[in-house]
């Protein structure tokens, strides 16, 4: 059973792919359903 430490962990690499996603990224600004798209593909990718 995972405990609060590794909640923490978890949350805290989903930020760092977040973070890789923007800086690796072509664009400086992204719409609000841009963003969605990508925390889309994010929870799929996580799933398989």
């Amino acid at each position: 059973m995972p405990t609060e430490k590794d909640y923490k962990v978890i949350e805290k690499a989903m930020l760092y792919d977040l973070r890789l996603i923007f800086s690796n990224g072509e664009k400086d600004t992204y719409t609000r359903e841009e963003i969605v798209e990508l925390l889309d593909k994010i929870a799929l990718s996580k799933d398989s």
